[in-house]
């Protein structure tokens, strides 16, 4: 059995626009997971994991991480910090699906586009650094993987509301546009694989202008279960 562990923030962890967070029957890695282990995704998607399932997926998901930066608001944060102690938690890891940067785009931030890919590379860098992939062999006691197979995710655009005025960056919503080429020349120069999750969520909901649709973690949720079994199976 194969281990992937989704690292994110509120749209991995599963907020709803409405408010509160979303069942395992509507969370992207949850549903992930089902269609990975022979489940299935039709209408709410069934948790159906097989009595022997050929992946385990790991939810890690917090609402407002950033890739590296410290809140001074919300505090405790910070994506890069936080992940070693994660990764080695849930070692030997085969693949970390890693989708980071919307919060990096309030308005305390003073974001950009570059700052905020650079923030994510750091954190696919420090994730192919971490020693917690398959293949462990003993070195003075301590173990060592392999690097795990990165993914970088790009976040979807976000959408304009009301709600989203109040936190996030004036000119954020054109960032968030520019952002696709961007994460993927950081993947490229980084040694981590790329994909735009904007290819499968067109934009955050309008509701609150960050969060997905219960529609769009499913269509997420089938894109990705379609790109491990075709890469990383």
């Amino acid at each position: 059995m194969k281990t992937v562990l989704c690292y994110g923030d509120s749209n991995t962890w599963g907020y709803n626009p409405r408010g509160g967070r979303y069942d395992h029957t509507v969370r992207w890695p949850a549903v992930m997971a089902s269609l990975l282990n022979g489940g299935a995704a039709i209408g709410g998607a069934v948790y159906n994991v097989n009595s022997d399932p050929a992946w385990w997926v790991v939810e890690e998901g917090l609402n407002g991480r950033t890739t590296c930066l410290e809140d001074p608001v919300e505090g405790d944060r910070n994506g890069l910090r936080q992940l070693i102690p994660i990764l080695r938690s849930h070692r030997p890891l085969d693949l970390v699906i890693m989708m980071l940067g919307v919060n990096d785009l309030k308005h305390r931030f003073n974001p950009s586009p570059y700052e905020v890919s650079h923030g994510a590379q750091l954190v696919a860098k420090a994730i192919l650094a971490s020693e917690t992939g398959p293949g462990a062999v003993n070195s003075g006691g301590a173990e060592h993987g392999g690097a795990p197979r990165t993914l970088m995710v790009c976040p979807p655009p976000l959408t304009d509301a009301p709600a989203f005025r109040q936190i996030i960056a004036a000119g954020a919503l054109d960032i968030s546009r520019k952002l696709p080429s961007y994460y993927r020349a950081c993947a490229k120069e980084c040694g981590a694989d790329f994909f735009d999750a904007g290819t499968v969520v067109a934009a955050a909901s309008p509701v609150d202008g960050i969060h997905w649709e219960a529609e769009d973690h499913r269509r997420f949720a089938q894109a990705m279960a379609e790109l491990i079994t075709r890469n990383y199976s």
